[in-house]
């Protein structure tokens, strides 16, 4: 296993999950420990950043607090639990120098490492064309995390968009665990749906070409300290050239990327630490990775999985 990445979560004994089988618990209580001494920490770095790069946003995220899962004899069903965060928080806890310390002091006082860090839950999508193509696209120098690496679309669900949904006109000031806790279908939603509006915003693939996301598992990136992203299996009606086009007229979050990357679903499921490639991934397309390899969310790549093994067996006898 790769010391960047790490699986929390996978679904493979049901070959993904849909919308309809994840559900959501929201509560305060399942927002990050804090403290006056880390309070004055996470605002002094974030001084420091809008000093340095004054656009940067401060917006509201979900923190993934942990979650259940029904037995495998049952009915799925995954439950998120999950709290509030924002990107303030996250720089000064998860991508801060101290993060470390933050995790050792999580787990003696809360028997929790991740007590004490922001944890925003971020999305990805493992995008699959009609040819059978997975899409990556090369992340820009100028972002300010894994420049120049290999990613797949991603972003984060956005709390404004929810208390949006439940009131119109709601801003960043008004999002709270009071107005989110109204509407936890709106939730789920917006989990599903911001997964296909990255891909939409970074590819230029629009959503009525898209299939409904399913949920292959969540990975953590270590290195912001076990960063959660559920990552997402999407199916694209349109062939790698039709999205190579569309790509290079430019979405609306174009200037995230530099370049896009199609590799064959067979040379995804060989990919590991032993390939080249593996070292221009990001740690967040690593993790899908894994989790596309270890799910197998559609029948065509678990058939190309079954004729690889029969392949192989028939090597072994032959030797």
């Amino acid at each position: 296993m790769d010391p960047d990445v790490s699986l929390l979560l996978e679904c493979a004994v049901w070959r993904g999950l849909v919308e309809s089988e994840v559900q959501v618990e929201l509560s305060e209580s399942f927002n990050r420990q804090t403290d006056a001494a880390l309070e004055g920490h996470i605002e002094e770095v974030w001084t420091e950043r809008v000093t340095r790069e004054p656009w940067l946003f401060n917006g509201s995220k979900f923190r993934l607090h942990s979650f259940t899962f029904a037995s495998p004899k049952g009915p799925p069903r995954l439950t998120l639990r999950l709290g509030l965060t924002c990107y303030k928080d996250f720089l000064g806890t998860n991508w801060s120098h101290r993060a470390k310390a933050l995790q050792w002091r999580g787990e003696a006082e809360f028997s929790d490492p991740c007590a004490l860090l922001a944890q925003p839950l971020g999305v990805g999508g493992v995008l699959c064309t009609l040819d059978g193509k997975v899409v990556l696209i090369r992340r820009s120098q100028r972002v300010a995390e894994a420049g120049g690496l290999l990613d797949i679309p991603g972003g984060h669900p956005e709390p404004q968009a929810v208390c949006q949904s439940v009131s119109a006109g709601v801003c960043q000031d008004g999002i709270s665990m009071a107005v989110v806790q109204q509407s936890p279908e709106a939730v789920v939603s917006e989990l599903f749906s911001s997964v296909c509006a990255e891909i939409r915003d970074e590819v230029n693939v629009q959503l009525s070409s898209l299939g409904e996301p399913v949920l292959m598992g969540v990975a953590l990136n270590h290195t912001s300290a076990g960063r959660p992203s559920a990552e997402f299996y999407v199916s694209c009606s349109l062939t790698s050239e039709e999205v190579r086009e569309l790509y290079w007229r430019g979405g609306a979050e174009a200037n995230e990327s530099t370049d896009i990357v199609f590799l064959s679903r067979k040379e995804v499921l060989q990919l590991d630490s032993s390939r080249p490639l593996w070292s221009e991934l990001c740690p967040s397309a690593k993790g899908a990775v894994l989790l596309y390899q270890l799910v197998m969310p559609d029948a065509s790549i678990r058939q190309e999985q079954k004729t690889t093994d029969q392949q192989g067996q028939k090597h072994k006898e032959k030797d």
